[in-house]
């Protein structure tokens, strides 16, 4: 039994194309460890706030308002939770949502989820496995369209900077490409494989 972080962020609800390979990622997971519990957190119903500047000196502050960080507490306590994530994560002019934006920089905690070591930066949202179902009109896995991914690239970084390396990347694409999009979410939910 695992613990699933299922997070999405596409304006387009259930007809979204990420929350559908998102969700056919949520199956498989649930095929292989039966029982596991699904906590959903879809960003743009939950209207996550952009951070704001009283709430960013409360992240520094020695003692920080319990009140201004409230949100991004609950937000912290729900990903250390997590055995697995799911993001939902569709291409939107090149780059993700900017609520999962406002999410990241919520989760985002020096002394929390990440710090400095005489080394540099070190995660400490370890030991997650962490799934991407991204979704774009184009094809930007490969050819000219791929020096226009922000999201991928992104995504591993910015995880990765928080301790979160094993991550997997599945891609519907090129689902406004005539020749392409016909079968793009077929391929996108057969090419789904948990480790």
């Amino acid at each position: 039994m695992k613990n699933i972080l299922y997070i999405k962020s596409s304006l387009q609800g259930e007809a979204s194309y990420s929350t559908k390979l998102g969700n056919a990622i949520i199956e498989k997971i649930q095929l292989k460890y039966p029982g596991s519990i699904v906590d959903e957190l879809d960003l743009v119903s939950a209207d996550i706030p952009h951070l704001k500047p009283e709430v960013l000196r409360a992240m520094f502050a020695p003692e920080p308002d319990q009140a201004a960080i409230s949100l991004s507490d609950t937000l912290v306590k729900q990903l250390f939770a997590a055995d697995i994530i799911v993001i939902g994560a569709p291409l939107i002019n090149f780059t993700i949502h900017s609520a999962l934006k406002a999410w990241i920089d919520h989760i985002t905690r020096a002394g929390v989820t990440f710090g400095y070591g005489e080394n540099g930066p070190i995660g400490k949202v370890t030991g997650k496995k962490v799934y991407i179902a991204m979704s774009s009109g184009g094809v930007y896995s490969e050819g000219p369209g791929k020096t226009n991914d922000f999201v991928a690239p992104y995504l591993k970084a910015f995880l990765g900077f928080l301790g979160m390396t094993d991550l997997t990347v599945f891609r519907a694409e090129g689902l406004k490409v005539p020749g392409v999009k016909e079968q793009a979410m077929e391929k996108a939910v057969n090419s789904i494989l948990i480790d």
